[in-house]
Formats: C-alpha cells, structure tokens, sequence
C-alpha cells in the first residue's frame, strides 16, 4: 500500500483515510476566498513542524511579505523561522513573472526542487501558470511533464486552480485529467456571511469519502467537521443548500 502524507488539516485527513497519496499531484479548486491558498500554507507548515518534510510554495500571484502574512494572520507558530531557516522556500510572483518566457520561470522553479531535498510542494496558481501557453495541446504536454518531474523528485503536490462559480466545475477538463486527485473548496452566502465546505471528489489508489463536509477557518488554519453536509451534488435536505 502507498505511504500517505498528511494535510495537517484536521478532520480532511480522515476523510482521506489518512492523506494524500505519496508523490501524487492533487487539484485543489475554488473560487476566490474559500481558502485555498491557507490550505498550501498550512500543509507545508504541518510538513515541517510535525514530519521535518521541507516544503517549496511557488505564487505567481503574491509576494512573500504576502504569504508570510497569511500564515500569520492564522496563527501558524513559527513560519517565518521556516522560511529564514529555508525549510520553506517562497518562489513568489517577483521571482516566477521576472520573465514571460514559461522555460525561463519553469527552470527556476526546476533548479530548487533538483537542488534541495524537498518533499512538498504548493503551486498557487495553476491557473496563472496555464497562460503561458496559447495551445491546448501545448498546455497538455508541459504540464503532464511538469507533473512527471514533481513526482520523480519525490514531491507530494498541491495545484491551487481558480473557479469563478460558486458550483464546482465538475467537468472533466485538462487539470482533471492530468491530476491524481481533486479536492474541492465550495463556500455559499448566508445572512451573517459564508458557509465554507470542502468536497473531496476523487483520489487515485485511495478509498475515500466523497461527501461534502463543513468546514472552517480560524486560528490554526483550517478544520473540517467530520458530519456531512447534509445534501450531496444531486440534491439537498430542507435545511442545507444543494448543489
């Protein structure tokens, strides 16, 4: 059986029974706010903190003083001795758009994952990565070698993709395809704000739970409730919104 890595989120690794499949390539969607981005964060905290398991975050959308201020917005003791310390490496948007040629950008990224004993990584996000190609074959091509080059160097991965719907696109598009497992982060309006909720639809080798479960983010990152949502992609329950 494949060793599993955890998220560090509680509650979510047990629906995985367990983590994440080792050396696999996971897609992880939403639309904007619904914590993406904390969910890299916190996964390579939990790698270096409780696993000693050194970890890259790649943003070709924020700037390190960025994240190491979303890490300390919730609380996530000790991250920017991780960084200094290089445990985690930060290849932000200054270092990934210095250049719009993709070689340029993907060696960059390339020379610090063969350079160092990592084994996490965060991409955020694929989508800013997938506009450096016009063709959709082209796109195909580089990232399933790009996936390929992340697993031979023994990374586990994370691959934050932008929805701009609130309902999951559950069509089975390139990302999909290329991916060993897509996790979905959903949050719905309410009177006094958002319910967030989390919707683990598909994990390769793996027996997973493929409910849709509450979830929340506080001080100490994310925590998924282990009670189902109450309504599924089909259908809803009289109290529940349905999808």
């Amino acid at each position: 059986m494949s060793e599993l890595v955890s998220t560090g989120v509680e509650g979510l690794d047990s629906i995985l029974t367990g983590g994440i499949t080792q050396r696999s390539t996971v897609l992880v969607s939403g639309n904007p706010g619904t914590g993406k981005s904390i969910f890299g964060i916190q996964y390579l905290h939990h790698g270096v903190s409780e696993h000693g398991e050194r970890g890259v975050y790649v943003s070709f959308e924020e700037d390190e003083a960025d994240i190491r201020g979303a890490a300390e917005s919730v609380g996530f003791e000790g991250f920017d001795e991780m960084v200094d310390d290089g445990d985690i490496v930060i290849l932000d948007k200054r270092e990934m758009l210095r250049e719009t040629d993709f070689s340029t950008a993907v060696d960059r990224l390339l020379d610090t994952v063969e350079d160092g004993e990592f084994d996490r990584l965060v991409l955020d996000s694929l989508s800013m990565f997938q506009l450096f190609f016009d063709a959709e074959q082209e796109k195909r091509t580089y990232l399933l070698k790009f996936s390929d080059i992340l697993k031979a160097n023994g990374l586990t991965s994370l691959l934050i993709n932008e929805q701009g719907a609130v309902f999951p696109d559950t069509e089975v598009g390139l990302e999909n395809f290329l991916t060993d497992g897509n996790i979905y982060f959903i949050q719905t309006p309410t009177d006094s704000g958002v319910n967030r909720y989390v919707w683990v639809a598909k994990m390769r080798k793996q027996d997973i739970d493929t409910d849709i479960f509450p979830m929340e983010i506080g001080q100490g990152g994310i925590t998924v409730h282990e009670r189902a949502g109450g309504f599924s992609m089909m259908g809803g329950s009289d109290d529940q919104p349905s999808f």
